[in-house]
Order: C-alpha cells, then structure tokens, then sequence
C-alpha cells in the first residue's frame, strides 16, 4: 500500500518575480523536510549556477533566504498524495496545492517555472491567468540528461520577464 504524504509549505514573500514548481517531494526530502534534499538532486546546483550564488554550499535556511533575495519563490504543484518512493509516476490520490496561498502574496509575480514534466501539467492554467511560463528539465537525478544541458534550459530563469501579468 502507498504512504500518504504532505508536502511542504510556499517558499513566497511579496516580492518574488519568480516562481519555481516542482512535484512533490521526495522521499529523501521528505525525511529531510527540505526541498531537493536528495543528495544527487540538482535543484541547488542548478539554481545557484543561474543566480550566481553558492547554493549547495549554504545551510537550508540560507538556501531559502537567497532564493527569495533574488525574487526566486518555491513550491509544488501537489500538497499531499501516496507513493511508494519518489517517482512521480508512483503518485496516487494527488491532492493539489491551491495556488491562491502564493498570488495573493506574490504580487510582483510574473514567471512560473515547472520543474519537470509533472509540474508542467499546471502550466496552462498559470498560463490562463497571464503569467509568462517555463517548463525546465526536472533536476531530479532520476532523469539523466547531463547538467551542462539542463543548466543551459534552467539558465532563462534568469532572463526578464516581458508583458506577463504583475
């Protein structure tokens, strides 16, 4: 039988620009209680390259802190669901995050960005609402295209947002 799960609470101030969705968590995260708390996961790596910031070298809580310095918010598409380990493929019973947590705080947003194939499955609805969108290879070490690819996709992260909603 699968393990039900509850996700993490929005990584969101009033002043991201940026929104990062991934799936949900992990199992390694979620014994963790971090975002991308698998050793081989990406994410800060990956992150840290576009923003120029030391990502995987700092503590969790100062990960979090320059994520939001830099405009960057953080969260899942799902808040809770059953699975057997990590894959997203095993998700059952998916129960998702109300969105409305982080727009109403979030009013400088402008881009979201979906970390991998199952996140991106939001993407119209983010799109429907005027946000400019961006669908990023997941960082997950289960999909194994070479950093230097996915880093050269997730740099446009960086890149500024023109005419999306605010």
């Amino acid at each position: 039988m699968a393990k039900s799960a509850q996700g993490f609470p929005p990584v969101v101030d009033a002043n991201i620009e940026t929104l990062i969705l991934g799936s949900f968590p992990g199992t390694a995260s979620l014994d963790k209680q971090q975002y991308y708390g698998h050793p081989q996961n990406q994410f800060w790596r990956l992150v840290g390259a576009v923003i120029g910031e030391p990502l995987p070298e700092m503590s969790y809580e100062l990960r979090k802190q320059t994520l939001l310095k830099h405009q960057i918010g953080l969260w899942d598409v799902i808040e809770a669901c059953q699975r057997d380990g990590s894959l997203d493929a095993d998700i059952r019973n998916a129960r998702h995050n109300e969105y409305a947590r982080v727009t109403g705080i979030a009013k400088k947003l402008r881009r979201v960005c979906f970390n991998g194939k199952t996140a991106a499955r939001k993407e119209a609805e983010f799109k429907s609402l005027g946000y400019a969108t961006l669908v990023l290879p997941s960082s997950s070490p289960a999909y194994t295209l070479a950093f230097e690819f996915k880093l050269e996709l997730w740099s446009k992260i960086g890149l500024p947002v023109v005419g999306a909603a605010s």
